[in-house]
C-alpha cells in the first residue's frame, strides 16, 4: 500500500501484513476528524514512506497523504504514522511491547496534564508534535502525529553534531518538561508518579535488565570502542576502565537513573536522531521539536542532560561551553519554578556536582552511538526487517567499515577520542 493511492471505501487490504498494512481507513477517517474537525469528508489517502535506512529503529515511521472536502473546497493534509514493524524477535518484542504503550500513554495522558501546567501560569505548551490518534491493540500499534515538515522541521546533521545553538534549544525545551512535572507533582501531593503514570515505568534499566539482546548489544558496542581504542594506542586506561564496566552494567544503570535528586519526567532518549529544528530565515535554528517518547521515565534530570551531551555534540563544542551549557537549562528550569511561586528544585553546584556524578551514563551511549553516527553506510540498520541476527549482522557491518575509516574519516577519531580524554581528565577514568 505505500506510495499508492487508496480511493474511500475500495477493497485493498494487502495480502501480506506489513506495516504499512496497519493504517486502515477507518484509522485515517478519524485522524482527519481530530485535525480538521467533524465536517471534513475525506476523499482518498495514500501511505507514503519518507525516512531513510537507520533512521528509526524501534518502528516505522511513514506518513499518510490525505485529500478532503471542506466548506466545498478540496483540500490536502499530511500527518506522520508510527508504526509496528512486524517482525518478531526478543529484541523487537521487548521494544515494542515497551515503546508504544510508553508513547502513546504519554501522548494520551501525560501530555496534556504537563501542558496544563504551563498555561496557568502563562507558559506556552512544550513542543511536541500533536498527535490525532494512538492504536495501542497488541501487533497492530500504530500512532499518527502532526507532519512537522510543513511547518519547516527538519533534522540536523547526525555526523556534525550539534552545535552550541541547537543544543541551547534542546536544553532549554528540556527544562521545560522537567519544570512542568515537577509542577505536576506539587498539584498531587504524596503520589507515586511511576503508579499514577505506569508510562513512566520500564526505563532502559529495566531493558537491559530483562532483554538480553539488548544487553549484548550494549556489551558488544563497549567492546567495539575497546577495538577503537587500542588501534588508535596510548588509551591503554581507557581499555582497562572499559573492562571494570562490563560485568557491572545493570548495576551501573540502575545507580546511574534510579539515584539523584529532583525526580521529574525525562524524555529518555533524547539525541540528535529524536529532534527537529526549524530554522530563521539567516539559518539560525529557533525551535526545537522533541520526538521519539518511547523511552519517557521519571527519575533525575542529570542522566538525561549527559545522554545528549555526550551522544550528539563534538568534543569541541561539549568541553569548552558545558558549564555554560548547564546554566541555561538551570536557568530556564528554576525561572519557570519562579514564576509559579516556587523555589528553584537544585542550585547550579547541585546540578553541576550531579550531572558529573552521571557521567557514566552519558559515556557508554557516546560509546555506543558515536561510531555509528559520523559513519554513512549504505545499509544502514532496516527497522522492516529488524530480525535479531539482521542487526547484527548491519552493526557488524558498521563496525568494520568504521574500523576502515578510523584514519580518513575526519570526524570519526577526534569525536571519539575526546570522550575519552575528558573523561581521564575528570577523574572517571582512574
Amino acid at each position: 500500500m505505500a506510495d499508492s493511492e487508496v480511493k474511500v471505501s475500495s477493497n485493498s487490504a494487502s495480502e501480506a501484513v506489513t506495516p504499512q498494512s496497519l493504517v486502515t481507513e477507518d484509522h485515517v477517517r478519524a485522524v482527519l476528524a481530530a485535525d480538521k474537525g467533524a465536517e471534513a469528508r475525506l476523499a482518498a489517502w495514500k501511505v507514503v514512506d519518507f525516512t531513510k535506512k537507520g533512521d528509526n529503529y524501534a518502528c516505522i515511521v511513514s506518513s499518510v497523504e490525505v485529500t478532503y472536502e471542506l466548506g466545498g473546497q478540496s483540500s490536502e493534509a499530511s500527518y506522520v504514522v508510527k508504526l509496528n514493524p512486524c517482525v518478531s524477535n526478543p529484541l523487537a518484542d521487548a521494544i515494542n511491547d515497551i515503546a508504544f504503550a510508553k508513547e502513546g500513554n504519554f501522548y494520551l495522558g501525560l501530555i496534556p496534564e504537563l501542558n496544563c501546567m504551563l498555561k496557568e501560569i502563562g507558559q506556552r505548551e512544550i513542543n511536541f508534535p500533536k498527535c490525532f490518534k494512538v492504536c495501542l491493540e497488541k501487533g497492530k500499534e500504530c500512532i499518527f502525529l502532526e507532519d512537522l515538515r510543513s511547518r519547516g522541521y527538519k533534522m540536523s546533521d547526525r555526523k556534525q553534531g550539534l552545535d552550541e545553538a541547537h543544543t541551547t534549544l534542546v536544553l532549554r525545551e528540556l527544562a521545560r518538561l522537567h519544570a512542568a512535572s515537577l509542577l505536576l507533582q506539587k498539584k498531587y501531593p504524596g503520589e507515586d508518579f511511576n503508579e499514577k503514570y505506569p508510562c513512566l515505568q520500564k526505563d532502559m534499566h529495566y531493558i537491559l535488565e530483562t532483554c538480553e539482546a539488548f544487553a549484548k548489544l550494549v556489551k558488544d558496542s563497549l567492546k567495539f570502542a575497546q577495538t577503537i581504542l587500542n588501534k588508535v594506542g596510548g588509551y591503554e586506561r581507557a581499555v582497562a576502565w572499559i573492562d571494570t564496566l562490563l560485568p557491572r552494567l545493570v548495576d551501573i544503570f540502575y545507580e546511574q537513573l534510579r539515584f539523584g535528586e529532583p525526580k521529574v519526567v525525562c524524555h529518555g532518549d533524547c539525541w540528535n536522531n529524536n529532534l527537529l529544528f526549524r530554522y530563521d530565515e539567516a539559518g539560525n535554528p529557533d525551535s526545537v521539536m522533541l520526538l521519539d517518547l518511547q523511552l519517557v521515565r521519571f527519575g533525575a534530570p542529570t542522566p538525561e542532560l549527559n545522554y545528549l551531551i555526550f551522544t550528539s555534540l563534538r568534543g569541541e563544542v561539549r568541553k569548552p561551553n558545558l558549564e555554560a551549557l548547564l546554566n541555561r537549562y538551570h536557568n530556564t528550569l528554576t525561572g519557570i519554578m519562579k514564576i509559579a511561586g516556587h523555589e528553584e528544585p537544585l542550585t547550579r553546584e547541585e546540578l553541576q556536582k550531579d550531572f558529573k556524578k552521571k557521567n557514566l551514563f552519558g559515556n557508554i551511549f557516546g560509546m555506543m552511538s558515536v561510531p555509528i553516527v559520523v559513519m554513512e553506510i549504505e545499509g544502514d540498520v532496516d527497522s522492516s526487517d529488524a530480525s535479531a541476527d539482521y542487526i547484527e549482522e548491519q552493526m557488524l557491518k558498521t563496525r568494520t567499515e568504521a574500523m576502515k575509516a578510523l584514519d580518513t574519516n575526519p570526524l570519526l577519531k577526534p569525536r571519539f577520542l575526546t570522550m575519552f580524554d575528558e573523561m581521564m581528565e575528570s577523574g572517571l577514568i582512574p
